[in-house]
């Protein structure tokens, strides 16, 4: 692909799901990669496999990008050591689903840290040196629980709708330099997510047959990348159904009941 090779990308949440493989196929593609995570371990597993598939050696950053005091010691430093970032892929996030009534507070401050905030951080110290080249591209991985909020997921779904309103901005702030901002709204991905966002397993078990799997997400992503979208969104039915609730939510909230409770 063009728009990939030698080019400098940093990915976080490298480590599993969405950005493992995008890590993966964007090395084949002959990207030039900053993978980011908590485990170095696991990123170091990540680097080794890169390498032995013919890969540009990665650079692996173990960071929590939730841990802000963290991530505003090292990023800095650690971004003045590389060439300028060209696309930035704000991938990591977790979510959890409770009823909110008895949901634990200091776990809803977390989620936002980490989906939120830690973002913001990232593209706070990532793009004044896009602005300087006048160029870059800043891919935020949302949800489409940003587009629909369902039951058990008010805390989660609150910080994909602060994703899609921070980004829907900042990709008007930053045409004027020649950088576009993308985000990436998937639905249900077979990816370690659920094992922290569904302990019971019961919304796993109701919604496999329609997962995605991380392969086509990032397939989808490489080529939104090759022809500049906006957004990616998948899968297209639960797009289209999110498009309709925005245009007539009371109908779609009497009629989806039944879907929006499979949590």
């Amino acid at each position: 692909m063009k728009n990939i090779k030698n080019k400098v990308i940093l990915i976080t949440g490298a480590s599993s799901g969405i950005g493992r493989q995008l890590a993966l196929d964007l090395a084949k593609e002959g990207a030039r990669l900053i993978l980011v995570a908590r485990t170095e371990e696991t990123l170091l597993r990540l680097k080794e496999q890169i390498e032995s598939e013919g890969g540009y050696p990665p650079a692996v950053w173990p960071m929590d990008v939730g841990d802000g005091e963290r991530v505003d010691q090292l990023l800095p430093q650690l971004l003045k050591e590389m060439p300028p970032i060209d696309i930035l892929i704000n991938n990591a996030g977790f979510g959890k689903f409770d009823n909110f009534v008895d949901a634990d507070m200091k776990e809803i401050e977390t989620m936002f840290d980490v989906n939120v905030i830690g973002l913001m951080r990232f593209c706070a110290n990532v793009l004044p040196g896009m602005v300087e080249a006048k160029k870059g591209l800043v891919i935020n991985v949302a949800s489409q629980a940003g587009k629909i909020a369902t039951p058990k997921s008010a805390a989660y779904s609150a910080t994909k709708h602060a994703v899609l309103g921070f980004s829907n901005s900042l990709r008007l702030e930053m045409k004027p330099y020649g950088i576009n901002v993308m985000t990436v709204n998937p639905g249900p991905i077979k990816t370690n997510f659920f094992e922290v966002a569904d302990s019971s397993g019961n919304y796993t078990k109701n919604v496999e047959k329609m997962m995605l799997t991380p392969e086509k997400v990032s397939g989808e992503i490489l080529s939104a990348i090759e022809k500049g979208k906006r957004e990616v969104n998948l899968p297209g039915w639960m797009n289209a159904g999110a498009k309709i609730y925005h245009a007539a939510p009371g109908l779609i909230e009497k009629v989806g009941g039944r879907f929006f409770n499979q949590k």
